[in-house]
């Protein structure tokens, strides 16, 4: 029985251990004990595809083998973070993607801005390209006996990548599945029940087309039509001048659709066929699923579905910097990548190895 395996390893020998792994077929994780910016160093560059961690609060839990959160200053946790990502972006691909769940900390009553003074130094000195900041909101939350502020019941779930274009994103693993469009006594209605019955109405009492205009919208309304009842669109939107308000912006100078308006006098919002993609708000309660005795990060298996489906391609390989009792490597386990797991508690990664375990 193949098992996963954690590493003593020192940072001469931890490159060696990943390329190792990275060359054999095994799915099951790697998990190498030791400070993640110095194992790091050892990797090769450019090897890893996708990167996803929460890394130790600052200032709030005691985690078994110290590290990082336990400084003095926020600053020093600061650059203690910088330093692991630093050499994380050195051994990410420029395909690779790097999602960061990370949060914040009072500093005498003052709330410190952690989780963003880290995002834009990474952005400024290490020239990280911020792509999203998820909202993470926990739902219930923890308990809160404070009487002069609000309960905190979210984090942000950062996306950097390397490069502004180029890097491996598959919007369509993310998807929810579509409602399908129907026919209801002989006419299409689509997947949230739009007929154009309506729409052709707003058209023929228009006081804002002209004659031209009203034909080309009745024209255009039958060709979408059209297209929800073959199934290439499941869902649509008819925006009409002097019916409905535009989208984003009424300037024909910097929204294409209000120029369509202007125009044409019509346009339409098209709904993806295979259905919509997640919002940046994701709503997902830290349960302990688990019900570990030995570690308190209440980072949840939800939380890492959507960014190994997305960034991380089939056969690739996920990282976490730290990987406590290996939250991120069990997802992409279950998802069929291949992870490696760092961390400085023996204790979390011998849980680690025995949660993963029970996959194969």
């Amino acid at each position: 029985m193949l098992e996963s395996h954690v590493d003593d390893a020192t940072a001469v020998d931890s490159g060696v251990a990943f390329q190792d792994y990275a060359a054999r077929s095994r799915l099951c994780p790697l998990f190498l004990l030791g400070d993640a910016a110095t194992l790091l160093r050892e990797f090769p560059p450019r090897a890893v595809d996708c990167a996803m961690t929460s890394p130790p609060y600052w200032g709030k839990r005691e985690y078994a083998g110290g590290g990082i959160g336990m400084e003095a200053d926020w600053r020093d946790y600061v650059q203690a973070l910088l330093r692991v990502f630093g050499e994380l972006k050195r051994v990410l691909k420029p395909t690779g993607s790097f999602w960061l769940n990370i949060g914040d900390s009072y500093v005498n009553k003052n709330l410190a801005g952690l989780p963003w003074r880290v995002a834009l130094a990474m952005t400024d000195e290490q020239g990280w390209i911020l792509r999203n900041c998820v909202i993470w909101n926990k739902v219930k939350g923890g308990p809160d006996n404070a009487v002069d502020k609000l309960r905190n019941v979210h984090e942000p779930v950062f996306h950097f990548v390397k490069s502004p274009k180029g890097y491996y994103y598959d919007v369509d693993a993310i998807r929810t599945n579509p409602k399908k469009a129907q026919v209801v006594n002989g006419a299409v209605v689509s997947a949230t029940g739009v007929s154009g019955v309506r729409y052709r109405r707003q058209i023929e009492l228009s006081t804002a087309l002209s004659d031209e205009e009203k034909q080309a919208a009745f024209e255009a309304l039958e060709a979408i039509l059209d297209q929800v009842r073959a199934g290439e669109l499941a869902d649509f939107r008819m925006i009409i001048r002097g019916q409905q308000r535009t989208t984003h912006s009424d300037s024909s100078a910097v929204s294409g659709r209000a120029r369509d308006l202007a125009v044409k006098g019509f346009y339409f919002l098209k709904y993806h066929p295979n259905g919509s993609k997640p919002s940046d708000v994701w709503d997902i309660i830290p349960e302990d699923t688990q019900k570990r005795k030995t570690h308190f990060a209440p980072y949840p298996e939800d939380l890492c579905k959507l960014p190994i489906l997305a960034t991380c391609p089939p056969g690739g390989i996920v990282l976490d910097p730290f990987c406590g009792t290996g939250t991120t490597n069990y997802v992409a386990h279950c998802l069929g990548r291949k992870s490696v797991g760092i961390d400085v508690s023996a204790e979390y990664l011998e849980a680690a190895r025995d949660r993963c375990n029970f996959l194969i």
